[in-house]
């Protein structure tokens, strides 16, 4: 009689024996019929033929970082606010003052943004 741990570890090692196997015949496949191109542009930085002219590792302005968080932050609040504004009515007065208090605190961090000037281009 055979141990039944011994059989899960058998089944578990030819389980990763066939995905194995899976994955190598799925490689070897793709790799024979994907279609390649003897086109010597193929081989240079951009396929447009334009050779870089600076580093594509430049910094960036923090503005632009700063604006991107800001957006997503305010665009969740949406995300927040719809589905309240949909089951308003069977939520009670309870949850109208949480989405009250929720929106000041977004109010008192956007005039905190705006006073910073994280908003303005210069």
């Amino acid at each position: 009689m055979v141990n039944p741990t011994v059989d899960l570890f058998i089944q578990f090692f030819l389980m990763v024996v066939l995905a194995a196997g899976l994955f190598i015949a799925m490689l070897w496949i793709v790799h024979r019929l994907m279609p390649t191109s003897r086109n010597p542009n193929k081989g240079i930085p951009y396929e447009c033929g334009v050779v870089p002219s600076t580093d594509a590792r430049v910094p960036y302005n923090v503005h632009y970082y700063l604006v991107a968080v800001l957006f997503v932050l305010f665009d969740l609040e949406a995300v927040f606010m719809y589905p309240w504004a949909v089951a308003l009515r069977t939520l009670g007065k309870v949850a109208f003052v949480d989405m009250i208090v929720f929106v000041v605190i977004l109010l008192v961090g956007f005039i905190y943004v705006w006073r910073k000037g994280v908003l303005s281009w210069e």
